[in-house]
């Protein structure tokens, strides 16, 4: 299948891959300039992004809004002029405030999900930055636009349609999540292709659609663009490249899962999501998990009440200490086989 530019307003991707970001720490500056590089779009999560700085216990938002100003530049020197994007969630507390940074930091793209967006179109006023909501459902889609319509005369640059075999948090009841081929999933991502096409009409402008959730390879990719998608989200490939910047014990990890080994669990942030059964996992089944610092992550949790930290159980895991920590991931984890390089994953689905 031919594979056209994905064009996001005035910017343009060679290759229309988005590389989904991944926290915490797994996509970030390294991975996003590298992918932008290729000819795709670069994606750093923004979430918990400042566990690395020397204050992050003690001023989490401090260190985090630092973070995001490097990790932006860094992702700069790499790209060779290609797109670089954020994904900040909804959820994260201060979620304004991340905005502005990566605004500030001149973001090309942000791409938003864990709850509707529905003010991002106010935080990016008078900047180039284009926005892109994530949805999962037609339904979200018709919140989204009809707000950002009334209410700022704007509608989205790009659509980013997750669906249920996507990795971290997700937008699906965990039944659903424990049988995605029962959800007849190509049907929603037409309805949204076409519901999206129409508000083309009504505002003007182009809308590029991409699909998310299960894409690992070209065949997966042709299926996507087969529905007419003018372009795709892959997370979960993208975690063992070379360029990844999870240690070498995070890559290692996804790949020796196999299919029984990958999960649905329940976030304690009150999310479903999809990870790789360790030795973390059947702890925190047993006891919860002593929880000494608030690092402000999202506004869903409840520090009192939650079985253990999902910051604390993420960093250890992106450290190395895969048997300490949360490892998530998307439906196909266990085809992750080898490590490889991000420009052999573009000559593969160029």
């Amino acid at each position: 299948m031919d594979r056209k530019p994905l064009k996001i307003g005035e910017l343009t991707a060679r290759i229309p891959v988005i590389q989904g970001g991944m926290g915490v720490g797994v996509s970030l500056g390294g991975l996003a300039g590298s992918v932008a590089a290729a000819g795709g779009v670069g994606v750093i999560s923004t979430a918990q992004i400042g566990w690395r700085e020397e204050d992050f216990k003690k001023n989490p938002l401090e260190a985090n809004f630092r973070a995001v100003k490097k990790e932006i530049a860094k992702a700069r020197e790499l790209a060779q002029g290609g797109i670089i994007g954020v994904n900040i969630m909804v959820a994260t507390q201060h979620y304004q405030d991340y905005v502005k940074t990566a605004v500030s930091a001149g973001i090309d793209l942000i791409i938003s999900g864990a709850g509707l967006p529905i003010d991002l179109p106010k935080m990016v006023e008078n900047s180039k930055t284009k926005i892109a909501p994530i949805v999962s459902s037609l339904k979200s889609l018709h919140v989204i636009c009809k707000m950002w319509d009334r209410k700022y005369h704007r509608a989205p640059d790009l659509v980013v349609i997750e669906g249920p075999k996507a990795g971290g948090h997700l937008g699906f009841t965990k039944e659903e999540l424990s049988d995605t081929d029962a959800l007849d999933y190509d049907s929603v991502i037409r309805s949204i292709i076409l519901q999206t096409r129409e508000y083309e009409e009504k505002f003007g402008k182009e809308i590029p659609v991409v699909v998310a959730g299960g894409i690992f390879d070209r065949e997966d990719m042709d299926h996507a663009l087969s529905l007419g998608a003018d372009g795709v989200q892959m997370g979960t490939r993208f975690v063992t490249t070379y360029e990844c910047d999870a240690s070498p014990a995070y890559k290692q990890a996804y790949i020796k899962a196999e299919k029984e080994d990958i999960c649905i669990v329940q976030s304690p942030v009150g999310m479903p999501g999809r990870a790789i059964k360790n030795e973390f996992m059947e702890r925190v089944k047993a006891k919860r998990q002593p929880i000494p610092y608030c690092y402000h992550c999202i506004t869903t949790c409840k520090p009192k009440e939650i079985p253990y930290c999902i910051t604390d159980a993420l960093v250890q895991a992106v450290e190395g200490n895969v048997d300490h920590g949360l490892l998530f991931c998307g439906a196909n984890a266990y085809r992750c086989r080898k490590l490889e390089y991000v420009k052999d994953i573009f000559q593969e689905l160029a």
